[in-house]
């Protein structure tokens, strides 16, 4: 269990997809581009078999967690991590019911 304050050290917002594409000689991973409201966060996330064709995921808004230590996958810099649910082990993206503006604070 965690508290509020602890909760409220977690910076997600709404980002914008407005590139994606496979990580070269990896099965699992996805390279996105978000617009996260006046900036662009590059994010490598295990998506790609779920979601194969990549060119859908453009213009998706999804949550990302955008305080999370910088990691290097597959000699690709994340910088943050997408929300999703798990469907059987599958990734499924998280959306807002209505378009909001990029960067705009999940609470």
């Amino acid at each position: 269990m965690i508290n509020l304050k602890d909760f409220k050290k977690l910076d997600i917002r709404i980002g914008k997809i407005i590139s994606a594409e496979k990580v070269p000689d990896t099965d699992k991973l996805v390279k996105l581009i978000l617009d996260i409201g006046g900036e662009e966060r590059q994010v490598v996330a295990g998506i790609a078999e779920a979601y194969p064709d990549t060119k859908e995921l453009i213009g998706k808004e999804i949550p990302i967690l955008l305080n999370l230590e910088p990691r290097e996958l597959r000699g690709e810099m994340s910088n943050g991590m997408i929300l999703a649910a798990d469907n059987d082990g599958k990734p499924v993206l998280l959306h807002p019911d209505k378009e909001i503006p990029p960067g705009s604070r999940v609470k």
